[in-house]
């Protein structure tokens, strides 16, 4: 361990994070360092009551859950045990769009911060969040990702999506700052193709890293470019995190045999940040059940203990916009035992629903299937899409419009796929009226017909 590292962690970022912005994030990362010591008993105890006080504050200042409840003959004092919370309605991203202002407590509302997400579903949401909830999830971020190596200050390499638009001066001098504080480089995963995997390779190399974080699917295609040219990097890295897509257990061989590091699973989506991650065991992925409360549902909406269920998250500290049994479109399997690293946090034993198809084109792009959710999540107006590849030189992207969406929007998706594609593909725009779910209820943001 360097010296800086205990420097940054104990003394530069507690006075920046804690002093300078008056951010709770250093508090609240000792609390979750507690709380996750805590027996699987007392942690159900622990989510109930803050379940609880939520719900409370719901019914007083936000107007969607007090009227939707109400429609339904339930208060927050139907809800006495664990098992209750199944009589609360799922939150859906219609009902997000639908509810508007509802969704935001009254004495809150003026004071939230906004994202906005692409997703898995391919559906653009916008959502808000208070100062409290942000400092938590970057709490529960350093947390989680400390299980696989990656302290702060340690470092580090994000293959990572790179910024779309043209940003400011001023924010790419801010990100070089940021990146250097905390010891970290980032390259543009959308900008890996077939020719350019050495370069990719090399900039490892140089870079040295102890930890890579990375989308799964650059990292398995460098991972495989190592494996069949025979190359060996002469550094290795202490361990290697997956995010942003379904790691299977073939892709983690690979990747361990490529770099010659442990890989380590999370998962996330951007209304909540780190949902659940691996510890040092690897042996499941460890729920953030002190911070967020995870279900599982069958077809029918009822909790499902065994087998794949659609995941239903609540947010236990967004009083500002909550998100109760928010349903996101991603499948997960949960775990029924205790790990041996004697954490109490339950377990995930995977998740099922996060793979999207990838696109290839003639000039050896493949493009990640976070590519088109992150390019296409700030495009005003474009309310679903779906990218369908039948040929290897042709792109067809369904848009369904809204009101917002104008000759602008188009030429900002235009060119941002031109960046990346050049000429070796062509992009055709539909606008639709709708697009057909899956079997499974699900809409397919990407979708490739090539032979693989």
């Amino acid at each position: 361990m360097s010296l800086y590292e205990p420097l940054l962690r104990h003394v530069l970022w507690p006075a920046y994070e804690g002093g300078l912005r008056r951010r709770e994030t250093p508090r609240h990362l000792r609390s979750y360092a507690e709380t996750q010591w805590l027996s699987a008993d007392a942690l159900r105890e622990l989510q109930f009551r803050r379940l609880k006080k939520l719900l409370a504050w719901c019914q007083r200042e936000v107007p969607f859950y007090r009227d939707r409840w109400a429609q339904m003959g339930l208060s927050v004092e139907d809800i006495r045990t664990p098992a209750d919370v199944a009589l609360l309605p799922v939150l859906t991203k219609a009902d997000i769009r639908s509810a508007g202002d509802a969704l935001k407590a009254a004495s809150l509302k003026d004071t939230l911060a906004y994202k906005a997400t692409g997703g898995s579903t391919g559906e653009p949401l916008r959502f808000g969040y208070t100062r409290e909830s942000n400092d938590r999830r970057v709490a529960v971020m350093w947390r989680g990702y400390g299980w696989a190596g990656s302290r702060m200050g340690r470092r580090t390499l994000f293959l990572w999506g790179g910024a779309v638009g043209s940003p400011t001066a001023a924010h790419q001098f801010k990100d070089k700052v940021y990146n250097a504080v905390f010891a970290r480089k980032v390259l543009n995963s959308f900008a890996m193709t077939e020719a350019n995997l050495s370069s990719y390779a090399d900039a490892v190399e140089a870079y040295r890293p102890e930890v890579i974080v990375s989308y799964v699917g650059p990292l398995v295609r460098l991972a495989q470019f190592l494996v069949d040219t025979g190359r060996h990097l002469s550094h290795r890295p202490v361990s290697i995190i997956g995010a942003a897509e379904a790691l299977h257990p073939f892709q983690r061989e690979l990747i361990e045999r490529a770099f010659g590091a442990p890989v380590y699973n999370t998962y996330g989506c951007r209304e909540f940040m780190l949902i659940a991650s691996e510890c040092e065991h690897r042996d499941g992925l460890h729920v953030n059940a002190d911070h967020l409360m995870v279900e599982t549902l069958s077809a029918d909406g009822q909790p499902c203990t065994h087998g794949s269920g659609e995941v239903a998250i609540t947010d236990l500290f967004n009083y500002g916009m909550p998100f109760i049994r928010y349903v996101n479109g991603d499948m997960a399997t949960p775990f029924h035992g205790l790990c041996a690293c004697g954490r109490g946090l339950p377990l995930l034993a995977s998740v099922d629903g996060r793979k999207l198809d990838a696109i290839r084109t003639p000039a050896g792009h493949v493009l990640p299937g976070e590519f088109f959710p992150h390019m296409l999540k700030d495009v005003p107006g474009l309310t679903r899409f779906q990218l369908v590849q039948r040929t290897i030189d042709r792109l067809d992207l369904s848009i369904v419009r809204g009101e917002a969406f104008n000759d602008a929007s188009l030429a900002y998706i235009q060119r941002e796929v031109a960046k990346v594609l050049g000429d070796s593909a062509q992009l055709h725009c539909h606008f639709v009226d709708d697009i057909p779910l899956t079997r499974s209820g699900k809409l397919r943001v990407t979708v490739s017909e090539l032979d693989s």
